[in-house]
């Protein structure tokens, strides 16, 4: 199967998208807004914010929340920024690569990802979570809901998969859709090894987890 460039992917599926990713209802969201701390006017990173659906969720338990949000597909922002039009002081989106925008120091109480870090390699992720570590304040909390695998066979499978396709198909760089997600053993793992200083599971299921990382 050819492989598709990861914003067009998303955004030639705009119309589907949200359909798509509540296929099996709202309560990943709704979990995952449950473990923002409810403060007024927290400051909140969204890395791979696609149209906010965890922000739809987010905003009934915290409505104060001051949203940094980012994506690469400008669809899917633009669909973001609709929906939430009234809400414009609270949003700060940007169209950009997570993997290599400058977040800051100390400046997040909370950053989250949901369903968009299963694409990529460890290296990849390290790096991130570095940056994310740094970006967070003092005890702050990152949140990541996604997809993993369910043993390391199954991990191991994908990885390779992706590795072949790539090569068949003479990509050499760049980011494409195919999933290649880590078992929670070794999600846990590279946040550790990035810095957070403990990370605790929420609502593991078969093919995913919610995990919460503390500065």
């Amino acid at each position: 199967m050819p492989l598709e460039e990861m914003a067009s992917f998303f955004s030639s599926r705009i119309d589907k998208y949200d359909a798509h990713m509540l296929r099996e209802g709202n309560e990943m969201y709704v979990a995952t807004a449950k473990l923002v701390p409810t403060t007024s006017g927290i400051r909140l990173l969204d890395l791979g914010c696609g149209t906010g659906l965890e922000l739809d969720e987010i905003f009934k338990f915290n409505p104060t929340v001051k949203v940094t949000g980012i994506d690469l597909a400008e669809k899917l922002l633009e669909k973001l920024s609709r929906k939430h039009a009234a809400r414009k002081s609270q949003l700060n989106l940007i169209l950009a690569d997570y993997f290599k925008y400058d977040f800051g120091e100390d400046v997040f109480d909370v950053a989250l990802s949901v369903q968009t870090l299963h694409h990529f390699t460890y290296e990849e992720k390290i790096g991130l979570y570095k940056k994310i570590y740094i970006s967070l304040k003092p005890d702050g909390l990152y949140i990541e809901s996604d997809y993993m695998a369910a043993t390391q066979e199954f991990e191991n499978h994908h990885f390779a998969e992706n590795k072949r396709l790539r090569a068949e198909q003479g990509i050499q760089e760049g980011y494409y859709h195919y999933d290649t997600p880590c078992t929670v053993e070794n999600q846990i793992g590279m946040l550790k090894k990035a810095g957070f200083k403990s990370v605790e599971t929420h609502r593991r299921r078969v093919n995913g987890a919610i995990l919460v990382a503390k500065k």
